[in-house]
């Protein structure tokens, strides 16, 4: 099988012609805990994946943006000062918003080459755009010598330029989480990322020692942020942040949850905020769970959590709860929707012992309710965005 590496530089020279400066990888994420929670200056704790999106890339002189993608027919072209919200459309407003990104904060990369391969699955809530984002970035910090890779700090400006990217260009409302891992994880180790200040901690996250394993159920429903129903969710928020007369909704403390609800205008906003409070607490609790190797714990805050996003926040589907309930039936520890919800990836601890059980469980169910096949990995926590190769 040829690996995304050598696809990107094969899509390349075929769509280009020639050679690109290097290559740049950005790993795809899945969140342990944590969701809805970042855009309310949260606490999140995602693992970056070992699957990655490769892009392979080269300076131009002329102003021109040329885009390519393994699987997709043709080549995207715009001119960089022609980006702007909304264009281009489809994907290629995630690595275009990018270079836009960068000419916000005063750098000029004339124009780009980029070919892209991935093996992050497409769709699945496991952040293939932020990989996108990154894998330029890092691309760009290189290319034009500003050396933001080498160090934490940097890493966070560039999550912050991927971020804005995806808000202003590709219009997708989103937190900072997904960039964030995709440029700061830390391979063997999960990311507690603190949204409100952007600090992380880096948390060891080893199931495979107590016999366990991470296992990542793709329902195969449809996923998009950039819909309303996830814009709809962050502007509940932001109207119970006016009636509390609160900055974010983390400025609300779990004790003062109760007086919280009975105060807010509807029953909708009550459960949205209920959602937020309880799941930055559950990141917490989670957070000491796994430094004492407690997984009977953790697995319990991902059933929690996944009540509180089907009931409170009112994200998950009939897929994404029947891989849950499934997987939960046949012996896991926990499990969970993860993800922006609406579709996307569900997660369960599960006995490496059982884990051939639980697939075929998991797909027989579907199979029983009509959906499509899902599709499954193993999650390992892998290392940040990063350079693959590259000739100076």
């Amino acid at each position: 099988m040829t690996s995304p590496i050598d696809s990107a530089r094969r899509l390349f020279d075929d769509r280009f012609g020639g050679d690109p400066t290097g290559v740049w990888a950005a790993p795809g994420r899945v969140n342990l805990i944590g969701e809805h929670t970042d855009y309310n200056n949260g606490l999140v704790l995602p693992i970056a994946l070992p699957q990655a999106t490769y892009a392979a890339v080269r300076l131009r002189e002329d102003g021109l943006l040329r885009l390519a993608s393994a699987g997709i027919e043709g080549t995207a072209e715009i001119r960089v000062d022609e980006i702007a919200p909304g264009t281009p459309g489809t994907w290629a407003r995630y690595p275009a918003g990018v270079l836009w990104a960068f000419r916000q904060a005063g750098h000029q990369p004339p124009g780009l080459d980029i070919a892209f391969a991935s093996d992050v699955p497409i769709g699945a809530g496991l952040s293939s755009s932020a990989a996108i984002e990154a894998s330029v970035a890092a691309a760009l910090s290189d290319l034009l010598g500003l050396d933001l890779l080498g160090d934490d700090a940097g890493r966070s400006t560039l999550a912050a330029w991927c971020q804005r990217a995806e808000n202003d260009i590709a219009l997708a409302p989103t937190g900072g989480m997904d960039q964030a891992a995709s440029l700061r994880s830390r391979a063997g180790h999960a990311l507690a990322l603190d949204c409100s200040d952007g600090s992380v901690e880096h948390v060891p996250f080893d199931l495979k020692s107590s016999g366990q394993v991470l296992l990542v159920i793709d329902t195969r429903a449809e996923h998009a942020l950039s819909d309303g129903q996830y814009a709809a969710r962050r502007a509940d928020c932001e109207q119970a942040c006016r009636e509390l007369a609160l900055p974010s909704l983390r400025a609300l403390p779990i004790s003062g949850l109760g007086i919280a609800e009975a105060t807010l205008s509807t029953p909708v906003l009550a459960k949205r905020v209920r959602h937020v409070v309880t799941e930055i607490d559950r990141v917490r609790r989670a957070k000491r769970a796994l430094a004492t190797d407690d997984l009977a714990t953790l697995g319990s805050l991902f059933n929690a959590s996944h009540d509180s996003l089907r009931d409170d926040y009112e994200v998950s589907c009939a897929e994404l709860d029947l891989a849950q309930e499934t997987a939960l039936a046949h012996g896991a520890l926990g499990a969970r929707m993860t993800g922006g919800g609406f579709g996307g990836s569900a997660i369960a601890i599960v006995a490496e012992s059982a884990l051939p059980a639980t697939r075929a469980a998991i797909g027989d169910a579907f199979a029983a309710a009509g959906f499509l096949a899902p599709a499954f990995l193993e999650a390992m926590p892998a290392g940040p965005a990063r350079s693959v190769s590259i000739e100076r």
